[in-house]
């Protein structure tokens, strides 16, 4: 999945010559959290999130407090450089950003020119989706020996049962590389029959583990 596929194009920015002040009112107005710092031609020179704008503001327990803080220029408390992901970008990749750096917001770059913004709820989005619980469906978890083939192997089990994918996730077996746990997201509520198939076929069930074939 692309960057472009799930960022937002409609991007609030200030010039870096703005108040924190307009930069307090265009947070509480719009419900955002973070704004980039433009030049006029949009290339981004930084970044400001609403804590930034917080911290440069007079406690609120100071009754004459000197609001000219409020007056001085955007420019004074972003931070820069900023570190931006193309929309062309995988958004596997840059999830590594977001996790690395700690990141909430990231903005969308291309040719220099600011096209869009990606955030922590994007992500969480694409996340979901990705994973498929988004649906309704069963996961099933299966341990196998980690050679070439052996994906299409459990998928084929899955088909035989006339039941849709709704995802598939590949994950490491614990520190053992001889091994990997494939995690099946399919379209049913019975997932019986298909765990029947999986553990006839010699497979390891990781989850459901529990469920025991009923007696006759």
């Amino acid at each position: 999945m692309l960057v472009e596929s799930i960022m937002n194009t409609d991007v609030i920015t200030l010039p870096p010559t703005a108040t924190i002040e307009e930069a307090l009112r265009l947070l509480k107005e719009n419900k955002i959290r973070h704004i980039p710092i433009v030049e006029e031609d949009t290339r981004v020179i930084g970044i400001v999130s609403d804590r930034d704008v917080r911290d440069a503001m007079p406690s609120s327990f100071l009754k004459d407090a000197d609001r000219k803080e409020l007056q001085n220029e955007i420019q004074t408390i972003m931070t820069q450089p900023v570190i931006t992901v193309h929309p062309l970008d995988f958004v596997e990749e840059i999830a590594r950003i977001f996790y690395e750096k700690e990141f909430a917001c990231v903005p969308v770059v291309k040719n220099e020119q600011l096209v869009g913004m990606v955030t922590e709820k994007h992500m969480l989005h694409t996340f979901i989706q990705l994973t498929g619980t988004h649906v309704q469906s069963s996961q099933i978890e299966v341990k196998v020996p980690h050679r070439p083939g052996v994906l299409p192997e459990v998928a084929q089990i899955i088909g035989d049962h006339n039941v849709n994918i709704v995802s598939i996730l590949i994950y490491p077996y614990g520190d053992d590389p001889e091994y990997k746990v494939l995690v099946f997201r399919v379209q049913t509520m019975n997932p019986m029959p298909i765990i029947r198939g999986i553990r006839e076929a010699g497979f390891k069930l990781l989850w459901p583990n529990n469920i025991m074939e009923p007696k006759i």
